[in-house]
């Protein structure tokens, strides 16, 4: 019996049903016309409604889950012409926000954005849905200025949902999956295939590829102090048997473990001496489809735990899933329990909390940064101990949860398995942790699924192009044995990276592939012949001697001074996309062009292929480490071989020659 059943965190608060509107009647509303007319919340269907219906005998592309992961693959699957099924244990779970009601963030900005690029839903669908946009880092460089976005939880799951239900080419479906199809193919190295999936109520569906975005649903545990019950998250069953046909298959299986924070009543909180936190007006929308942005701006609350707080934790450490140790899976590093800050850090007397509304037609409000895995009646304590929440009445408790996962070691690039063909896996699956680094990996897999499906060569992004090159690149090549978070110190090249030109960085590969209509490709090439005449005009009009462009390098100089130094520039009525570009290009040309040099130097050995079949045994010389390692991860390059631990650059230049050597005898 679910022993959570009929506890707060099984009921879903943030339902319409559970709350009238509090907005006045009068108060300016978002209208869908104002955006892009292909945007996934317009009311204009995508599907005709005489198209057939029939679903194949066989599928193209069938993905398994719709969580943030599942929802990318499958649309962006179905926009390839592919023939995809998005099967889930439950259609109104669709990209349900089973942690922070929230988008965006430090690295995790610059991925939301390289998904829109490249044709992806996240971005618009938190343009619809969003009640707060900041843009984090403003006081430092461009290269770590990160946009973020609190979402109306429950507006954002269903305005997706109702882009998936208009996508042509896409059929979804609530089943419970339980297993894999494989057939025998001599062909692949293994000599099998995955051909599909099985769900629980006997049904075969079948495919060319299948991906997996199980989330934290395979084998599941869910823990609250010392209860524990099997789910994929409160008050959802977990999914059995999957993780025994890909043991049967080859591949590794292990345990991760994470927890959420208490969610409690708004109208329980004292908000007199918690600071209120707006943000930007006037908003920046994540999408570069969305022209402006109506929506409300709600504010979070800062709070602090206190000594007294840290004591009741401290005193019932033993009654944690988490600090007990009772978790089998590893826990993360960059989203610890506040068992874990507090234990770890006991010098420590206050930890910054922030109390978040989780959507704009209810009262709840998500703790942030106290996720734990502690009792409930200790949560209750934990949480009346905090300045203005004394009399705070709790909707849902937090909870610990492990679930297995792959390690990625055994992926390709693509996010193919390496051992089973037609098998791809994306999300909570690979070891990472976040909505955003799992729509990254969903929108790489549902593309390479279905060009696969097609014969076709799978789109690969490096780690000059993408923090989506860096992601995948890390998990195939350092394959983490811990929830892995996307942060902008992990991309060398982050100053290529920004989030302001991922259109120019990565909608070229979108149009070249047909995610990217023409309207958008319309709007990048003339902002392309913007920024293009405007550096012109810099260059040769001169001020005092030194060129408008040398007058924008100095510290201190806007391109809006320089405007009113050229009334001519100003007349051009430049996007503010463009002048953002112009006066980054010119303020840091100097490090773009350093960075562009070095990435030029290593693309020699980036682009070096080595043979899916090299035999590392075969290399004299090679160090032990390295050759354990090599044949386990079994790097696609060798600038992803000089990634790994263990790897010295002599082994490097040993497996140069001999591949040189194997490419001529062939």
């Amino acid at each position: 019996m679910n022993e959570l059943a009929g506890r707060p965190e099984a009921l879903d608060a943030s339902e319409p049903h559970c709350r009238s509107p509090q907005r006045a009647q009068d108060e300016p509303r978002w209208e869908p016309e104002a955006l892009d007319a292909s945007a996934p919340h317009c009311r204009a269907l995508a599907r005709k409604r005489d198209e057939p219906r029939e679903a194949p005998e066989i599928f193209d592309v069938i993905i398994v889950g719709a969580g943030h992961a599942g929802c990318e693959a499958a649309y962006v699957a179905a926009r390839l012409g592919a023939r995809t099924l998005l099967l889930t244990g439950n259609l109104d779970t669709i990209a349900k926000m089973s942690c922070n009601p929230a988008i965006g963030g430090l690295a995790k900005g610059q991925l939301v954005r390289e998904i829109d690029a490249l044709g992806g839903l996240m971005a618009r669908v938190t343009d619809a849905s969003g009640i707060q946009f900041r843009m984090l880092n403003r006081g430092r460089g461009p290269a770590v200025h990160s946009p973020r976005a609190q979402a109306d939880r429950w507006l954002y799951s269903q305005t997706m949902k109702l882009a998936l239900e208009e996508q042509p080419n896409l059929w979804l479906h609530q089943a419970n999956v339980c297993g894999l199809l494989v057939e025998q193919a001599p062909a692949a190295s293994t000599g099998r295939r995955c051909i599909g999936v099985r769900d629980t109520t006997g049904v075969a569906h079948r495919a060319r590829c299948v991906v997996l975005t199980t989330g934290t649903f395979l084998n599941g545990l869910v823990r609250l102090g010392d209860r524990q019950v099997p789910a994929g998250r409160a008050g959802e069953p977990p999914a059995l048997g999957i993780s025994d046909d890909l043991r049967a298959l080859g591949l590794e299986v292990a345990r991760l473990a994470t927890c959420t924070p208490p969610r409690v009543h708004g109208l329980s909180i004292d908000y007199a001496d918690l600071p209120p936190q707006y943000g930007d007006d006037p908003p920046r929308p994540f999408s570069f489809a969305t022209q402006r942005l109506d929506r409300p701006n709600l504010p979070c609350h800062l709070a602090h735990t206190n000594e007294r707080t840290h004591a009741i934790i401290a005193a019932n450490a033993a009654r944690s899933a988490i600090a007990s140790g009772a978790t089998a899976g590893c826990q993360p590093r960059y989203c610890p329990s506040i068992e874990d800050k507090v234990l770890r850090f006991p010098e420590k007397n206050s930890h910054q909390l922030f109390l978040e509304p989780e959507g704009e037609h209810t009262h709840e409000v998500y703790c942030n940064g106290l996720f734990t895995g502690l009792a409930p009646e200790v949560q209750d304590a934990m949480l009346r101990s905090i300045r203005g929440l004394e009399r705070v009445e709790v909707l849902r408790y937090g909870y610990a949860i492990e679930y297995d996962f792959v390690p990625p070691y055994q992926l390709r690039p693509s996010l193919e398995t390496l051992s089973v063909p037609g098998l791809f896996l994306a999300g909570q699956i690979n070891g990472t942790s976040g909505y955003e680094e799992a729509a990254a990996q969903g929108l790489m897999a549902g593309i390479n699924a279905a060009l696969a499906a097609r014969g076709d060569p799978p789109l690969i992004l490096g780690r000059s192009e993408a923090y989506i090159g860096v992601l995948i690149d890390d998990l195939v090549t350092l394959s983490p044995r811990e929830p892995y978070r996307m942060f902008t110190s992990r991309a060398e090249y982050r100053l290529l990276l920004r989030h302001d030109n991922a259109d120019r960085r990565l909608m070229p590969h979108a149009r070249r592939l047909g995610l990217c209509d023409d309207a958008l490709w319309s709007a990048l090439q003339a902002k392309e012949r913007a920024i293009r005449d405007a550096r012109a005009f810099l260059a040769a009009r001169f001020h005092d001697g030194h060129s408008l462009e040398q007058w924008l390098r100095r510290p201190g100089v806007t391109f809006a001074d320089i405007e009113r130094l050229a009334p001519e520039l100003a007349a051009r009525d430049l996007s503010e996309a463009a002048r953002e570009q112009i006066e980054i290009e010119v303020k840091y040309e100097g490090y773009i062009a350093r960075q562009n040099a070095e990435v030029e130097r290593l693309r020699s050995m980036e682009g070096r292929a080595i043979p899916d079949a090299f035999d590392y045994a075969a290399v004299d010389g090679l160090g032990a480490e390295a050759r354990e390692k090599l044949a386990r991860l079994r790097p696609a390059t060798l600038g992803q071989a000089s990634r790994i631990a263990g790897v010295s650059p002599a082994d490097l230049a040993l497996l140069l020659v001999h591949i040189e050597r194997a490419a001529h005898r062939g």
